[in-house]
């Protein structure tokens, strides 16, 4: 590998074409080799203007290429179309050292270059994690700077994390993981080149055992733009109630003692208790940037202000298009 490795990045998106040029364009500026992107559904605009762009990778995964890659055609949930593709990518030609699979909504912000921190690692890595902080949505009555955004974290061990989330979101803490509504595992980067490697949501795995020591990328955040305005959290909410990040399946908060409420349930006694005037008073308590919420999480080291500038950096790599 190079003194300063390339990376990039794979991910499968099904959103409006301003959504994907910020994303990929954010990532472009911070210094991506490669962004391949595999639309999940048919985007003519978008792939105009990825695949005039000579960093990108565009490819539309319509009938013809899931039975190409599948006897069975196109799998029916999004996750498993997702790891497919990544793992795709990765074997195929990724063009890169180091690729990371994220979604559309997620934005790397690292503290120092990426190759040098890739650079950094062990010979031997395979993959190396980097931890997630969550959008808050702007309070009306005290917006942040123009592009700029407000994010949540938290403790990365259990039981610091369950006490800091018990203070910060008084009413709904005891049933939230870090005061998150999506993910606290993160995503990774892997390393390319190697035989029997792919990918899933969250990790790598080699010969189909899960890399479960990744290295730690402690210098970048993953910026989760997961619910950044009400209209936004709503518009996806009963998908993700259904088949995404909050169906019933998944595993509640971590409890002392075990036990607790998945957000599948949390979001179900809400609505039971009051409908969608309970959600909002969830969401405003959670999820927006008041003046309170901002400093209970910055007495905790939680708070960060990111100046992600997504509408700059999308007429700066793709002003023919948006």
């Amino acid at each position: 590998m190079s003194p300063s490795p390339t990376w990039g990045l794979v991910a499968t998106i099904k959103a409006p074409t301003k959504d994907i040029l910020n994303f990929v364009a954010h990532h472009l500026d911070l210094g991506a080799h490669r962004v391949h992107v595999y639309l999940d559904a048919a985007n003519p605009q978008a792939e105009a203007a990825l695949r005039a762009h000579p960093k990108c990778r565009v490819i539309l995964c319509d009938d013809d290429y899931w039975h190409r890659r599948r006897r069975k055609g196109r799998p029916d949930r999004h996750q498993p179309r997702q790891s497919l593709n990544a793992t795709h990518c990765l074997n195929k030609r990724p063009q890169v050292d180091w690729l990371a699979h994220i979604d559309v909504d997620e934005f790397l912000w690292p503290a120092s270059p990426l190759p040098e921190q890739l650079a950094a690692l062990p010979e031997d890595t395979l993959s190396a994690r980097i931890r997630p902080i969550e959008a808050l949505a702007p309070d009306p009555a005290d917006p942040p700077a123009a592009g700029t955004h407000w994010f949540k974290s938290c403790a990365l061990l259990q039981m610091p994390r369950r006490e800091q989330t018990n203070a910060i979101y008084p009413t709904y803490g005891p049933h939230l993981n870090g005061g998150f509504l999506s993910h606290v595992a993160g995503k990774v980067f892997v390393r390319t080149g190697l035989p029997d490697i792919s990918l899933r949501i969250h990790n790598a795995f080699r010969d189909k055992v899960m890399d479960d020591a990744p290295a730690e990328l402690p210098d970048t955040h993953l910026c989760h733009l997961h619910a950044p305005s009400w209209e936004d959290w709503q518009a996806a909410y009963r998908f993700r109630l259904e088949q995404g990040s909050y169906r019933d399946s998944l595993k509640p908060a971590p409890q002392p003692g075990g036990g607790g409420l998945n957000m599948h349930a949390l979001f179900r006694m809400i609505e039971d208790e009051g409908g969608e005037t309970a959600l909002r008073r969830f969401y405003d308590e959670v999820c927006v940037a008041s003046p309170a919420l901002r400093a209970r999480l910055a007495a905790h080291g939680a708070l960060h202000s990111i100046p992600l500038a997504l509408d700059e950096k999308r007429q700066k790599h793709f002003a023919g298009f948006v």
